[in-house]
């Protein structure tokens, strides 16, 4: 990646950061960490990482869609922060994304996605918490039914549920 085009994805994270009203400092967590950013993070808030609890991830701003997935039979409502708005708080830039599940699943996601998709990081199902045997907490997810080309197993084999952590390169 060239400095150039990592100063132009620093540069617009730092402006939606700026325009969505999140804070360029870091909390620490207080609860259990719940999803730990590694890689190329700019505001670490446990050595060098980003770490957040859940109610860290509450805090961003919401976002919700419902979509039909291939791992259920009706549409399901997710409900949670956009990727992005994840990766900003972090203070994250890159090419690409490491998404590791809790039974160590791995998958990567161009950085572009997060950019390009309303992808969140989704905290609820159908207005409930997400046990782990019910893939939660967290369930990485693209809103499929909002475009064509997200119904795809590309795109279905990028989310990543018991999503636990991602790597920023």
């Amino acid at each position: 990646m060239s400095i150039r085009h990592c100063y132009l994805q620093a540069l617009a994270l730092s402006t939606l950061l700026l325009f969505s009203g999140l804070s360029l400092a870091l909390e620490k967590p207080i609860g259990p960490a719940v999803l730990r950013i590694s890689g190329l993070v700019t505001q670490p808030n446990m050595l060098q990482q980003a770490v957040f609890d859940m109610q860290m991830l509450q805090a961003l701003p919401q976002h919700s869609f419902t979509t039909q997935t291939p791992w259920y039979p009706e549409p399901v409502k997710f409900t949670g922060p956009l990727l992005r708005h994840v990766l900003a708080a972090a203070g994250s830039a890159g090419e690409n994304i490491t998404a590791i599940a809790l039974n160590d699943y791995r998958t990567e996601i161009p950085f572009s996605d997060a950019l390009k998709y309303e992808l969140i990081v989704a905290i609820l199902m159908n207005g409930q918490p997400m046990p782990v045997r019910e893939k939660g907490p967290l369930f990485l997810v693209y809103p499929f039914d909002s475009q064509a080309e997200l119904q795809a197993a590309t795109f279905y084999n990028r989310s990543a549920w018991q999503l636990r952590a991602l790597q920023i390169k």
